[in-house]
């Protein structure tokens, strides 16, 4: 069985295609960037380049492969719409076109928890319902790219979603390194009484799913799963753990969440109007991630997907911080 990744240059994709050719598959890669798939390419994956964003590449990438793993895609909560767009939606249409056209078997899509809003606190989310509205570009974009998968599978392609918590393990650039970054310069703080749960993904964990989601049978198929470590743990324990690990300062001044939210409210209206639009120093959307729960229900993954998390958030945590000292 051949199977292509795409985002293979990226944190999950790229773990991903190495864990599956460590179980012995025959992987083809797709990525944005040469030199960050070399490492796949010595360990006996097919590298094909080009932009998904063009179709007739997409479709090129998909030949010949049996099983289809989503990966790529724009990630982040600030930019334009029509980044987002391209990277969420049309990057989507076209490797389900190519799906379609090459005959491929089953095509795994890597969505986002990020799907179920920003709502002041959500706890034992399940897969349904969703938001009717989405605040930010991120989630209305990964909303429409599920519609182009779901409707995929009217036409016989097999179609499955994972929707994983924060992924969490060495090479994460995004999550756990803003916070690093904003405690050296001095301007992390506690948002709200630094009580709020949240479930986080070790990258092992959603390797496992994915994987699962391979060869699981046809009552599995044509539905979206939640994907998390099933524990959830205080935001920021496993923060200051980060900081304690990396000797640095640990998080202890503390953010009423009204006045936080105030200030990225300016931050992003100063930056909207700033040639360019850089990204702010605060959004909305981090304030609010830093002060509310947020929990999911894994059991339909543990049913379908026979999903096992085995890898606890703290062993996750001293896999980033190890490559965080020796990477920097």
């Amino acid at each position: 069985m051949r199977i292509l990744v795409t985002g293979a240059s990226g944190f999950i994709g790229g773990r991903f295609a190495r864990f599956a050719l460590e179980q012995g598959l025959d992987v083809r890669v797709n990525g944005r960037r040469a030199d960050a798939v070399a490492h796949l390419v010595k360990r006996g994956a097919q590298f094909i380049p080009g932009d998904l964003g063009n179709a007739e590449v997409a479709r090129r990438v998909c030949q010949g492969v049996d099983i289809v793993v989503h990966c790529a895609g724009a990630v982040g909560t600030w930019g334009h719409y029509q980044d987002f767009h391209q990277g969420n939606v049309v990057l989507t249409e076209n490797i389900v076109e190519g799906c379609l056209k090459e005959h491929v078997r089953r095509l795994v899509h890597l969505s986002s928890a990020a799907l179920y809003g920003d709502g002041p606190g959500l706890l034992d989310v399940r897969e349904a319902p969703l938001p009717r509205r989405f605040h930010d570009h991120y989630a209305a974009t990964r909303q429409v790219a599920e519609q182009k998968v779901f409707g995929a599978g009217e036409f016989g392609l097999e179609v499955l979603v994972l929707r994983p918590s924060p992924v969490v393990g060495a090479g994460d650039t995004r999550l756990f390194p803003a916070w690093i970054e904003r405690q050296r310069q001095g301007r992390l703080a506690i948002v709200g009484n630094g009580l709020n749960k949240v479930d986080f993904t070790s990258v092992h964990n959603l390797n496992g799913a994915l994987l699962s989601a391979l060869f699981v049978d046809a009552q599995a198929l044509g539905q979206a799963y939640n994907i998390g470590n099933g524990q959830p743990v205080p935001l920021w324990d496993a923060i200051n753990y980060v900081m304690r690990r990396l000797q640095l300062p640990q998080a202890t001044r503390y953010r009423a969440p009204g006045p936080a939210y105030a200030r990225a409210v300016l931050a992003e209206a100063a930056c909207l109007a700033w040639p360019g639009q850089p990204e702010p120093r605060s959004t909305r959307a981090a304030v609010k991630r830093d002060c509310r729960d947020f929990t999911l229900d894994i059991g339909r993954a543990r049913q379908h997907l026979d999903y096992r998390p085995k890898t606890c958030l703290w062993s996750a945590l001293d896999e980033f911080c190890a490559w965080w000292q020796a990477s920097t």
